[in-house]
């Protein structure tokens, strides 16, 4: 049962992700209307989230051979999780694309 648990944690964490992006694509035409937000906008509310996780993706993964694997995950996951409260108490496009970031 042991080997269950990092398992479920990073396919939950992949769930997440994978999540997140498909509602922000089938949001974004409300996005655009709601935060009067223009094409350029919309497409760094995107492109920030991948920009952001392939520039962090090879050193955390580093910070987790050092602090430990629990512990950077579940920092992830909390980080994630307050960056999408920002993301939804947004007002306007560029607060959109920092919490996205």
């Amino acid at each position: 049962m042991r080997t269950w648990g990092p398992l479920t944690a990073v396919c939950l964490g992949t769930f997440m992700l994978l999540l997140d992006v498909t509602i922000a694509v089938v949001a974004l035409p409300d996005m655009a209307r709601g935060l009067h937000a223009s094409l350029s906008d919309l497409q760094w509310v995107m492109d920030g989230y991948a920009l952001a996780l392939a520039a962090l993706l090879l050193g955390l993964g580093a910070a987790a051979d050092v602090l430990g694997r629990r512990r950077v995950h579940v920092a992830g996951v909390v980080l994630f999780a307050v960056a999408s409260l920002l993301c939804g108490l947004a007002s306007g496009p560029g607060m959109r694309v920092a919490a996205r970031g």
